[in-house]
């Protein structure tokens, strides 16, 4: 068993982590005093308001937490400071690539423009980039909620910005009132705007929410645990070549696994998933890459080899460039292998 220090130590990359449910007490702290809005003098008040119960009703619960974040992310310095933030503390666990999703749709309450709050988020993660070692990429979430006009307008004018630092689209928010095939218009509309997908399915006991989304040819799923004991839809995620992105905590918070029992790691390993590890969401989960990875551990025997074997699956799913997947591969196989832990592969 690794010990915390060695978990951390360990290169990580992750590829589901959205921006405004993973941010530190601290810059919460500053983003309201921006904001002139008044909140808890002690932090674990505070903590209180934006974490979600170990045991969260439902996904919806778990949202709620999100409520008290959105006036505070209205202005692209503030912005700016939540994407710096977060990539610093994946930075911080040795994260080596990180994908930072976030809905621009939530930062258009004072009259920001879609391409300014993406310009704004990569504008932070330029800094983080610049100031510690860390690739960071941007997703952009079109909420599956929201009406197709407004995921439209969103689509239209983020797709064009997409490159180097804005790789991709999610389509996250109320899963169970609003199935992929609810969604197909917003979806098609991403995909022939050239917007490369991942979409939440799974997440609330919906197995056939994953089944669709694999058959609108979506290769990454967020979450997926509705999986669990459906190894006819295993296999068509396995032949499709799709990828996990697995959020124990967030899961096991949301219901979507009632248990670590019920948590179907070793039903993928068995059948040949692809798995990534993910936070989903650092402050509202109360957790870390670094503690997902000790719960890995803990509950499911998951090894060095392992670990390395999920980066490797992340960075292939990845939405970044080959020549940066390719130095990400090299630099993985180099550290580990310094580790003295594992064989170098790939």
């Amino acid at each position: 068993m690794l010990t915390n220090a060695a978990l951390m130590h360990l290169p990580k990359i992750e590829l589901h982590c959205h921006l405004d449910g993973s941010l530190s007490l601290p810059t919460i702290r500053h983003l309201a005093g921006m904001a002139n809005i008044a909140i808890p003098a002690e932090d674990a008040d505070l903590r209180k308001l934006v974490t979600a119960p170990k045991q969260s009703d439902s996904l919806l619960d778990y949202l709620k937490a999100f409520d008290f974040i959105r006036p505070l992310l209205q202005t692209k310095e503030a912005l700016e400071l939540a994407a710096y933030d977060v990539a610093e503390q994946a930075a911080s666990e040795n994260v080596r690539y990180i994908e930072i999703r976030f809905a621009p749709e939530f930062s258009l309450d004072a009259g920001l423009s879609v391409p300014e709050t993406i310009t704004a988020v990569i504008t932070g993660l330029h800094r983080a980039m610049a100031d510690f070692d860390i690739r960071a990429r941007l997703l952009v979430c079109y909420m599956r909620q929201t009406d197709f006009a407004l995921n439209q307008q969103i689509i239209d004018q983020s797709a064009p910005m997409l490159g180097t630092d804005l790789v991709g689209g999610d389509f996250a928010g109320k899963e169970a009132g609003f199935p992929p095939i609810d969604i197909r218009d917003s979806i098609m509309a991403a995909q022939a705007a050239g917007v490369p997908l991942t979409l939440h399915a799974g997440e609330c006991n919906c197995v056939q929410n994953v089944a669709q989304a694999l058959a609108m040819g979506i290769s990454r799923i967020g979450h997926a645990t509705a999986l669990a004991n459906h190894p006819d839809v295993i296999a068509q995620f396995v032949r499709s070549g799709a990828t996990a992105e697995m959020c124990l905590s967030s899961n096991l918070q949301t219901k979507a696994a009632p248990s670590i029992a019920d948590f179907p790691y070793q039903e993928f390993r068995d059948a040949g998933v692809k798995i990534t590890i993910n936070t989903d969401n650092r402050t509202v989960s109360g957790t870390n890459l670094t503690r997902e990875y000790r719960l890995f551990q803990q509950h499911f025997g998951t090894t060095v080899s392992d670990f390395l074997e999920f980066n490797q699956n992340a960075v292939e799913a990845s939405f970044t460039s080959i020549a940066e997947k390719q130095m990400l591969h090299d630099r993985l196989n180099r550290e580990y292998a310094e580790l003295g832990t594992v064989e170098h592969t790939k």
